[in-house]
């Protein structure tokens, strides 16, 4: 154990080097090494992680490795200060066989696509991602990478880095090229909504309010499939496929808790979607109310605000 956790804090020191000038001495044989080791100490992490829960001093240490072959393999084939023919080498144990020829043809797509072929949700692999797609979109287009990403990419993974590239730096031109995308795709945004955890939407809906409008016109419009059962008591979705009344609630819970101006637009929201169905405090009459009653007396006691659009289907 000891040892493995000794090479781990020496394979740190190799990933730290992976995403800087001094990779221009690599050759092959040094980039086989390091892909190599990152591979066998996966395999080893794998191996152990039941031995992790009652090592509670090694557990976060070993827990933290998790998805870095990802990230030095990502480092590298974004770093323009690898050579010709380690970078070559690199392909070759990435993409064996014709593949590695292919991916010869787009060196930086082909290293979005490696971060997005999935793997673990991990922070260190997920920031890797962020930074890997954002710098991607500077060099060119936006419009066709990402609709290529969101055909051929899993989705799941694709998401995931969307959201973490939308949070990193809000204000760069490469975010709001990703957000310009996202709002023009109502499918990639109405999965974005769907995939992500609440807070995670509260985050993104705090930072660009554009996002923030298109979110509660989703939730809107989810909140308008529901339908009330009066034997149970309950609201319930129209078809198997629909967002909850639970999961509807818990995203409003979250933006309800949020900081404004993020709090108050998701409450003006469901004040003035519930006024237009009657504003009256009785169960099962509107979906908006039984929100604002759900989310505390706090919510559904606040002075009736200028109407949004109406939610439609």
């Amino acid at each position: 154990m000891e040892s493995l956790l000794q090479q781990l804090e020496r394979f740190s020191e190799v990933l730290a080097v992976s995403r800087t000038a001094a990779v221009s001495a690599w050759g092959p044989a040094a980039v086989r090494r390091a892909v190599q080791w990152a591979r066998y100490l996966r395999r080893a992490h794998g191996r152990l992680r039941a031995a992790l829960e009652g090592r509670r001093r090694a557990g976060p240490r070993l827990g933290a490795w998790c998805g870095r072959d990802v990230v030095l393999s990502a480092r590298l084939l974004g770093n323009r200060a690898l050579g010709a023919a380690a970078h070559r080498c690199l392909l070759r144990l990435l993409f064996p066989g014709p593949a590695a020829r292919l991916a010869r043809l787009a060196r930086r797509r082909a290293a979005v696509r490696l971060l997005l072929r999935g793997g673990p949700a991990e922070d260190a692999a997920l920031r890797a991602q962020a930074e890997l797609l954002r710098r991607r979109l500077r060099d060119g287009p936006a419009g066709g990478l990402l609709d290529g990403l969101w055909a051929r990419a899993p989705r799941a993974a694709f998401l995931r880095a969307t959201a973490a590239a939308l949070l990193l730096d809000p204000a760069g031109p490469a975010p709001a090229e990703l957000l310009r995308w996202l709002l023009g795709r109502a499918d990639a945004l109405a999965a974005l909504c769907r995939a992500l955890p609440a807070a995670r939407l509260a985050a993104l809906a705090a930072r660009h309010p554009a996002l923030r409008r298109a979110y509660l016109r989703q939730l809107a419009r989810w909140g308008c499939r529901l339908r009330y059962d009066l034997p149970s008591g309950r609201w319930e979705a129209a078809a198997p496929a629909h967002v909850s009344w639970a999961e509807l609630r818990g995203r409003f819970l979250s933006l309800a808790r949020a900081p404004p101006p993020l709090k108050d637009a998701a409450l003006a929201a469901l004040e003035a979607w519930s006024a237009r169905d009657g504003a009256f405090r009785v169960r099962g009459l509107s979906v908006w109310t039984d929100l604002l009653l759900a989310l505390g007396p706090g919510a559904a006691a606040r002075p009736a605000p200028a109407a949004p659009p109406r939610p439609t289907v």
